[in-house]
Order: C-alpha cells, then structure tokens, then sequence
C-alpha cells in the first residue's frame, strides 16, 4: 500500500496484517511493517499505539522522544520501542528506514530483556542477520506469497536471539548475561558438589550482594534458588527413571540430608519424594 501521510515520501510502501487466533495464542506477528522515506518536517507523536516497533535506519537521522529522553538517532542504528507508552518522533533532515510493528505473546518479555542490555537505540557490528530477517518478512507480503504465521514468528524469534546474544563492547560496563551464563555452566557442572554462593561470587570477581542482584535479573532467580532448583528437577528424573533409593538420590543431587532433601523437594513440589514417584 502507498502512504499518504504528509511528509512521507509517496515512493515508500506498507502493509497491514491481521493476525489469526492462533497467532494471537502462540505466536510473535507483524501488525503493519514497510520501508519509508521521511521528507524534512515530519515528525509525530502518540500518546499509545498498540505493538512494539522495530526500526533500522538506513539513511538520514530522527529525534525520538521515549521516556523522558530525546536522542538524535542516526545512520545504523536499530530502534525498539514499546509504542503501548507515549513515543514520538521527527526529522529535520529526513530519513529512511524499514520498520515493523509487531506483537505476539512472548513480545514484552523480549522486549524487556533487549532493551534492559541494549538499551531503546542500538547499533550492531553485524547487522545482516537480523536485516535478512526483516526483509524476509517484507518480502513475504510483497510478493503476496501465502502467510504462514508459524514462519513470521520465527523470523521475528530469529531477531531478537541475534539481540541477546550481542554483547556490546563496552570496557566500562560488566556483561552481566555473560556472567549469569557461566554460573549457570557452572551449576549444571557441579550441583552435585558442595556449593556455595560466596563460592560463586568469588568465582566472577563480584562481592555476594552484586552477584545476587544482576544474577537475578538476569535469571529471574537467586543462585541458591537456581542451585536448588537444579538440583531438584535431576532428583524428579532420577525418582521416575531408576529405582534408586530416596536416600541415594537425595546425595547424588547434592542435598546435605534426606531431610533437607525431603523438605525441599515438598516445598517445591506439594509432595515427598516417593508421592512424586508413585504419581501416574
């Protein structure tokens, strides 16, 4: 479809999707996507605007306001924003990019976890795999090709994998997803092992109370937490899958006592160990 928004370039095209129920249940979609030429002077603003929007800069610069915050976005530059929040943006050079308003079910937390590393503006060394991507959606609906939604999703899955796995190079910052990834190395390596979080601090450099705060953040759980829950989905497949002893498994997992093991696995299950393995 051509715009006729004023100051948008009559050579830029865009295209709207409507979901199916079963996209909107399981699946991460495009709402309207296309490829944009701003003429100098457009500028707009929202108060909300139902999706996230991912936007590629490849020509010209925008000013965007987002959270309090205005910033001067230039040539390389991807931009994620929550449009369900008051956004707005302008140019007084121009500009164009491909851009795609998207949503699905796993949309907020990808979003949340992107932008907490990465910030609202980032730029990428590599920007082909999460470009071909982009493009592949386009050109699905420019060639009027059959929509398979399953498909869309993992473009768009395929995007934001290519986000969290970028590390930006910033001497002064710790990656902290980095660090959260090799405790968790770590753990899987040796919960069977008498294990303790001073240990794991000291093993990245970082007092226990940092450690606990980013290790959460980035994992949604404390590395106790993490350890015990670890520990206790290897005794879950142990009760169903050997006829080892309730004791037996209780050390192979790492617990102290079969006590300490018996109390944690009903705390995090309702059940003792041997009502989980008589379950059907």
């Amino acid at each position: 479809m051509k715009s006729y928004e004023e100051f948008v370039a009559p050579e830029s095209d865009y295209f709207i999707y409507s979901p199916s129920r079963m996209a909107l249940e399981m699946f991460l979609y495009p709402l309207q996507c296309g490829l944009f030429s701003y003429l100098p002077g457009y500028s707009l603003t929202r108060e909300s605007f139902d999706s996230f929007l991912l936007m590629y800069i490849q020509q010209g610069e925008l000013n965007l306001t987002f959270e309090g915050t205005t910033q001067c976005v230039t040539v390389g530059n991807f931009v994620l924003l929550d449009c369900y929040k008051q956004h707005s943006y302008s140019t007084s050079k121009g500009w164009e990019c491909i851009w795609c308003h998207f949503d699905g079910i796993t949309a907020r937390s990808y979003y949340n976890c992107i932008v907490s590393r990465l910030g609202n503006v980032f730029s990428m060394p590599d920007t082909y795999p999460v470009l071909s991507k982009l493009t592949a959606i386009l050109k699905i609906f420019y060639s009027t090709a059959l929509v398979q939604e399953p498909l869309l999703s993992k473009y768009f899955t395929d995007i934001f994998t290519e986000f969290l796995l970028y590390t930006p190079m910033n001497i002064h910052s710790r990656d902290y997803a980095a660090i959260a990834e090799e405790t968790i190395t770590y753990i899987n390596d040796h919960f069977k092992e008498e294990i303790t979080v001073e240990e794991l601090a000291a093993r990245v450099g970082l007092s226990q109370y940092h450690f606990i705060r980013i290790f959460k953040k980035e994992t949604g759980f404390t590395p106790h937490e993490y350890l015990v829950n670890t520990r206790i989905a290897t005794a879950k497949y142990l009760l169903k899958n050997s006829r080892l002893p309730v004791k037996d498994i209780c050390y192979a997992t790492g617990f102290s006592s079969e006590s300490v093991f018996c109390s944690a696995f009903k705390r995090h299950q309702g059940m003792t160990p041997n009502q989980y393995r008589t379950l059907e």
